[in-house]
């Protein structure tokens, strides 16, 4: 599922490999939990990028245009500016690894909706 996304380095070792998403570049990385029918505001950001990696099954996420049920294990990649959002689908939390590539700054966040009533871009 990652599209345009900087790829990982894959490195061998006897007892399997790793992948290195970054290498002393300014990144930020948090695992995200949402609760059973919770979902993120639909947001982009301006200074970042972010990779999500599905940790759980369960998982909706919103890309642009595109609506995707990823399985646990894959991977997405949300270019800067683009507008995105996570919903988890049934009984059970959903968490995401989540790579910001850039400057992180949680300020950075333009929500365009939110169930929470929290302040969006056509509320300022």
């Amino acid at each position: 599922m990652i599209d345009h996304a900087p790829q990982p380095t894959v490195v061998e070792k006897p007892w399997g490999k790793f992948q290195q998403y970054t290498h002393n570049v300014l990144s930020t990385v948090k695992v995200i939990t949402v609760q059973p029918d919770g979902v993120l505001s639909l947001q982009y950001h301006r200074g970042r990028d972010e990779l999500w990696v599905i940790l759980d099954a369960g998982a909706q996420v919103e890309v642009g245009e595109n609506v995707m049920r990823p399985k646990a294990g894959e991977e997405v990649f949300i270019p800067r500016s683009t507008a995105h959002r996570l919903s988890a689908v049934g009984n059970a939390p959903v968490r995401i690894l989540e790579v910001s590539f850039g400057d992180f700054d949680e300020d950075d966040i333009v929500r365009l909706d939110d169930v929470y009533g929290r302040k969006t871009k056509q509320d300022l």
